[in-house]
């Protein structure tokens, strides 16, 4: 009886390196594109909130800034800083407070979090998410004429 557990366990010990490297891919292998669906660029899987090449990122406190969206995303982060973004911004994202953005337009969403917060838009039909309101804070999203 001994014998027949010893034989199965040294099978097992040989195919089981045998049966994990047969079909595993390589180390190098990369995983498949993530497209939108409305043809904006593809995307790799990178972590939520890392930089996006092409996305304008505004850090600080205090800052006054006209920038162009170029079909990107506008993410801004920080407290009493007022940005106008001009052209197509593909999404805006404000953190932080006292903040306010005045973008031509928006065309997925309008996420802001934190409190005091003003983001107003001329045109689009983009979500609006306040995550601050969700927690009892104060913000305003708002479209407003061109």
């Amino acid at each position: 009886m001994w014998r027949a557990v010893v034989r199965s366990l040294a099978a097992c010990l040989v195919a089981l390196p045998v049966a994990l490297t047969a079909g595993a891919p390589d180390a190098d292998a990369q995983p498949r594109e993530v497209c939108n669906p409305w043809l904006r660029n593809c995307a790799d899987n990178a972590v939520v909130g890392a930089h996006v090449p092409g996305d304008t990122h505004i850090v600080g406190q205090g800052i006054e800034q006209t920038v162009d969206c170029n079909n990107r995303t506008l993410l801004v982060n920080g407290t009493n800083n007022q940005i106008t973004a001009l052209g197509t911004c593909w999404a805006v994202t404000v953190q932080g407070s006292s903040n306010v953005v005045v973008a031509d337009t928006v065309i997925n969403d309008i996420t802001v979090y934190g409190w005091d917060q003003t983001v107003l838009f001329h045109n689009g039909t983009p979500v609006l998410w306040d995550r601050g309101r969700e927690l009892g804070m104060t913000n305003r999203l708002d479209r407003v004429p061109a």
